[in-house]
């Protein structure tokens, strides 16, 4: 069994599609190894075990929505794209989707998967409770008004406090957006503007293959109720002509609508319509690195500076914001972050030295690498961005005693001296 992209093997003994919360914690109870296999898309080995691999597929798929509270519960092997448009027929919408609705609600947030804005904070932010299988087969639920500082340490949790069965989400009323892609940005005119740029509608990505100095394209995704529509001439970037793809040449038809053209919240916010594959269907690596906002100008000249080794193994890099948040494991842990994210060519040999070569360049401005993409930072490096690693060590050692949802991705990168 593989995951999205085929790069990672699994090497787990059996894999288990449980029908019923029941089957989900007699398997917990029963493994000595378990991990829970979302919807495949990671590109390291973060969901493996040599024990059971457990999807949550064949769950029972419920939603229930809380109008007083503002929420909805949802079972976590949920995807996206399904929930959104259910919330969107109920008059409801999420604050905030990723680039690809195909991906599940409980991966997401277990790894701090997130979509773009300044003012938005990543998909775990919308978790106000959640239910996990401990290894004893045990039901836990914990809740943000309930649980507090806990709380905050077990919703990007890795996999490792247990198996998440269930999460409350945030909704909001139903919106609409309008997306447009601009041209031709200078690279340059971010020394100055960087912020204006990124705040300058709803949710805004800068898109680059780093063949030359200049951003390809700007995707700005704009609330129709409340901003102004966006001017012609933007900071000398010009409206596309016609639909884009994020990767230049190739084609639109499976992005979400451009040119202006509003529509609900949930067939803008991600750029891929999800009644299509994306266009590359898997045949990607990708790495992602968060880093403080501050020092996003510093970042992108440092990338330039090697752009033609990053352009040499690129597909598009994509660049764009995320709110400071107090989950503790999360990315965007207590600072407004600005993501460098790099879709590579299919050639682990040749991409991995290009990664470790970015690393050493952004390693100046802490910049923490993606939980569910291709990384080489060292261990102790890795612990040294995370202040609360030893509380959330803690945190799983409590729920999980007997290392039963630890794996070789969390001993190898956060847990190793720490036992």
């Amino acid at each position: 069994m593989w995951n999205w992209a085929g790069n990672i093997g699994f090497q787990a003994e059996e894999v288990c599609f449980p029908a019923s919360l029941d089957e989900v914690r007699s398997l917990a109870a029963r493994g000595s190894k378990v991990r829970v296999l979302g919807s495949g898309h990671s590109f390291n080995d973060i969901a493996d075990t040599p024990g059971s691999l457990i999807s949550l597929a064949k769950l029972p798929s419920t939603a229930e929505i809380d109008t007083t509270a503002s929420t909805v519960k949802v079972d976590a092997s949920v995807r996206y794209a399904e929930l959104s448009r259910w919330l969107h027929d109920k008059g409801y919408a999420l604050p905030n989707l990723a680039s690809l609705p195909h991906i599940s609600v409980a991966g997401s947030i277990a790894t701090a998967t997130h979509g773009s804005g300044d003012g938005n904070g990543n998909l775990a932010t919308a978790v106000s409770a959640l239910e996990l299988v401990t290894a004893g087969g045990d039901v836990v639920s914990l809740s943000r008004d309930r649980d507090g500082d806990r709380f905050n340490g077990a919703v990007v949790g890795l996999g490792a406090l247990g198996i998440v069965v269930s999460v409350t989400l945030d909704v909001m009323p139903t919106f609409e957006v309008r997306q447009r892609v601009y041209e031709g940005l200078p690279l340059e005119v971010l020394d100055d503007h960087f912020s204006e740029v990124v705040s300058g509608a709803y949710s805004v990505s800068l898109f680059t293959t780093w063949r030359d100095a200049r951003i390809d394209q700007v995707w700005v995704k704009q609330r129709v109720v409340g901003e102004d529509p966006m001017p012609e001439d933007w900071f000398g970037a010009r409206p596309a002509d016609g639909p884009r793809h994020p990767v230049p040449g190739m084609s639109a038809v499976a992005c979400t609508e451009q040119l202006g053209v509003p529509g609900p919240w949930f067939e803008r916010l991600p750029h891929f319509r999800p009644d299509f594959a994306p266009s590359s269907s898997g045949d990607e690596l990708q790495s992602e690195f968060l880093l403080p906002r501050r020092h996003a100008v510093d970042a992108l000249h440092a990338v330039n500076e090697i752009r033609d080794r990053v352009a040499a193994v690129l597909q598009v890099c994509e660049v764009r914001t995320v709110a400071a948040d107090d989950l503790w494991m999360s990315t965007a842990y207590g600072q407004d972050t600005v993501a460098l994210h790099f879709t590579w060519v299919k050639d682990t040999d040749a991409v991995r030295p290009v990664i470790q070569l970015l690393e050493e360049r952004l390693a100046p401005f802490g910049a923490r690498p993606h939980w569910g993409k291709l990384f080489t930072t060292p261990a102790d490096v890795l612990r040294s961005l995370y202040p609360r690693l030893p509380d959330f060590h803690a945190l799983a050692r409590h729920y999980d005693p007997n290392g039963t949802f630890t794996n070789d991705f969390l001993a190898r990168h956060l847990f190793v001296e720490l036992d």
